[in-house]
């Protein structure tokens, strides 16, 4: 069977992950699907979550250490009344309490206890690592170890109705934020045990509420040709839409992409910038600068591929 041949591509597709799948299993099936020479994504999902899984193709995947720090939104359902050992559904029964008396003034109640900045022991069953070994090794062998706790910041927690046993919760975190574990001592607030029984990621910043697609409509797509798919992407700015930008011209913008620090007229007032997208006359991102003690851009990562001649 020949190979299919790869092309390379910039962009960035929100995909709707489904359940079951790893986020690498996904990627890789997008990957083919696109026909791209490279991709990665921004933050994994477990394989039981769904949800906005960003994959950034060709010189996007640059961007994908740059966005692992962003904000994230998800809608959790807690299974009240069991606590497993892996705080979800896949894993088996530990402790059982009775919540048929618990009500949603209960879970107000507690809320602030948990917005704002907090501390968070990570679970067991994750990819943290303890002495040269994942966490998760670690659990399926009976052991569990010391974790130190961990500062994340929950931006807002809504509740809705328990329906048979289980509530969705709407949670707005911070990167390295555990739901499961938020879900377990949400319970335990209330004197009560609770798993995770389902978990829908809906927002990663900064991609906000965009169309997210899935692979049936990926699909369907593609049987009307390639740039019909491509129509789903998202340019790379999108990834950087808040960052503070700079437009350079062509002649300065050739020596930053050879790695030379350049003048820039706004340097001045962007000197605190961690980050800049620098952008070509066009208004496409062709880079990330920063403005050095020199008083010039400096690059920092080129994504225009290969240096302007």
């Amino acid at each position: 069977m020949a190979r299919v041949p790869r092309r390379a591509l910039d962009g960035i597709l929100l995909l709707d992950k489904p359940l079951g799948l790893s986020s690498n299993t996904a990627l890789q099936q997008a990957r083919r699907l696109f026909q791209a020479e490279k991709a990665g994504h921004t933050g994994s999902l477990d394989p039981l979550a769904t949800g906005m899984l960003p994959v950034c193709f060709g010189e996007a995947t640059k961007l994908c250490g740059l966005l692992l720090d962003s904000d994230k939104s998800y809608v959790a359902r807690m299974r009240l009344g069991s606590c497993t050992t892996t705080g979800d559904a896949e894993g088996q029964v530990t402790t059982t309490s009775d919540p048929s008396a618990l009500t949603l003034e209960d879970f107000e109640r507690v809320k602030l206890r948990f917005m704002g900045p907090i501390r968070q022991i990570p679970p067991m069953y994750s990819a943290l690592k303890h002495e040269g070994r994942r966490l998760y090794e670690l659990a399926r062998e009976g052991e569990d170890v010391e974790r130190a706790p961990r500062e994340i910041t929950i931006h807002s927690l809504e509740f809705g109705p328990i329906v048979d046993g289980e509530l969705d919760v709407t949670v707005s975190c911070s990167k390295g934020t555990y739901i499961r574990t938020l879900v377990e001592d949400l319970a335990a607030s209330l004197g009560q045990c609770a798993h995770l029984s389902g978990l829908r990621r809906t927002r990663v910043d900064p991609f906000g509420p965009l169309r997210i697609w899935n692979f049936e409509e990926m699909e369907a797509l593609a049987t009307a040709g390639l740039s019909e798919l491509d129509a789903a992407l998202l340019p790379m700015a999108a990834a950087v839409k808040n960052w503070s930008r700079v437009s350079l011209p062509p002649d300065t913008l050739r020596r930053f992409s050879r790695g030379q620090a350049v003048d820039c007229v706004d340097a001045a007032d962007l000197s605190g910038e961690t980050s800049l997208a620098v952008m070509d006359e066009a208004g496409l991102l062709k880079g990330v600068g920063k403005v050095g003690a020199d008083g010039r851009l400096h690059p920092k990562r080129w994504l225009g591929g290969s240096s302007m001649a």
